[in-house]
């Protein structure tokens, strides 16, 4: 099977915000974004890590240059014929570049099973088969699932503004097939948005912020994850090392 790749530069600007901000929000944007082609979707994530969980906690010490890998699926109970990404996401000074493949739950199965397989896929393939080799020995790692409402810039398709909510996560029966429970990640009662542009927020926009008082948080899914898994292993006596 051959798969398709893309490839994304950006920034990628994240705030925790209340529903109720989340609400007068977008009121104050009703003439500035409209709905983008996928508005609403659920999205789960198998994060593949070290055993000793080396990814995460270098991205944690927030390092001039991070990177990751996973598996995302756009359904909460993908089948093996869906659709899923392999993506190797990184960030170097802020700027954030996203290469992913498009594949099946059952060839991405394949390609993990022998890594070598992916040199097929062009620059891609090989960019991700030698950050497994680089790192050794991956395995999943951290699954994370949540519920997302797209916006895009009415006057600019370059901006988009997305709200993640319903935000779950496991550390064990990690396959994107089992579906999308877990724990909660972050308080129901909030939100994750993240503004994702290729350059400066436009003044505009920053005003509303201002006067919504929403300000930028750092905020990292798996990393929030891998720290809630550690205090819970405190509870029953696993060891994370």
């Amino acid at each position: 099977m051959s798969a398709t790749v893309y490839n994304f530069k950006r920034y990628e600007l994240k705030y925790m915000i209340s529903r109720t901000q989340y609400e007068e929000l977008l009121y104050q944007l009703r003439n500035h974004i409209v709905e983008d082609k996928f508005f609403k979707s659920s999205i789960s994530n198998i994060y593949y890590d070290t055993p000793s969980y080396k990814l995460i906690r270098q991205s944690l010490e927030k390092p001039i240059y991070k990177e990751k890998f996973r598996i995302r699926s756009y359904s909460p109970y993908p089948k093996a014929e869906d659709e899923v990404f392999l993506e190797l996401k990184k960030k170097y000074k802020k700027v954030v570049y996203k290469r992913r493949i498009k594949s099946t739950v059952k060839q991405s199965k394949t390609y993990l099973n022998d890594i070598s397989l992916l040199k097929e896929e062009g620059q891609i393939g090989k960019e991700i088969e030698y950050f497994f080799n680089y790192y050794n020995f991956l395995k999943p790692a951290m699954y994370i699932y949540y519920d997302r409402y797209s916006y895009k810039g009415a006057n600019d398709e370059s901006l988009r503004i997305t709200f993640d909510y319903n935000l779950k996560y496991r550390d064990f029966d990690l396959s994107l097939e089992n579906g999308s429970y877990g724990l909660n990640l972050i308080d129901k009662e909030f939100m994750l948005m993240e503004i994702k542009i290729s350059g400066a927020i436009p003044i505009w926009l920053n005003k509303i912020f201002v006067d919504l008082e929403i300000f930028q948080h750092s905020f990292s899914k798996y990393g929030e994850a891998y720290k809630k898994t550690i205090k819970e292993s405190i509870y029953d006596n696993r060891i994370i090392v």
